[in-house]
């Protein structure tokens, strides 16, 4: 049986989300368990999540995989939850429903969790482009 899908396709913030993470080499996006994955050849970022201690949902969020020493810092953050499944692994969510996302940050971490998981060719050719 497959997942009910957990998110809006036209929510501004996803697209946002998705304007993002797609502009890295070799980004792609599928469904997967009912929410957008923004993927190289392995996820490095997830719209939508709950947190893993009360299983709170925040289905406006982005899930990503910062380097262990950022992921502490974020952890301090009040907008930053341990998500579930995902936390375990060292990844955070990034709770975008709140009147004031830096979106300069969410770009850091999407760029941030990409370097972290994508295949070092694909890294590569990010830090070739110019700008």
């Amino acid at each position: 049986m497959p997942h009910p899908v957990m998110f809006d396709e036209t929510d501004p913030l996803l697209a946002r989300v998705r304007a993002i993470a797609l502009a890295f080499p070799g980004a792609s996006e599928k469904i997967s368990h009912g929410r957008p994955f923004f993927s190289t050849r392995t996820a490095f970022a997830v719209y939508g999540g709950a947190e893993k201690s009360t299983r709170a949902p925040f289905p406006r969020s982005v899930v990503v995989k910062p380097d262990e020493e950022e992921r502490r810092a974020l952890l301090e953050e009040p907008h930053i939850y341990l998500p579930m499944y995902f936390g375990p692994s060292g990844w955070v969510g990034y709770d975008l429903a709140r009147p004031e996302v830096d979106w300069g940050e969410v770009a850091e971490l999407l760029d941030m969790s990409y370097r972290e998981t994508a295949p070092p060719r694909l890294v590569r050719e990010l830090d070739a482009r110019p700008g």
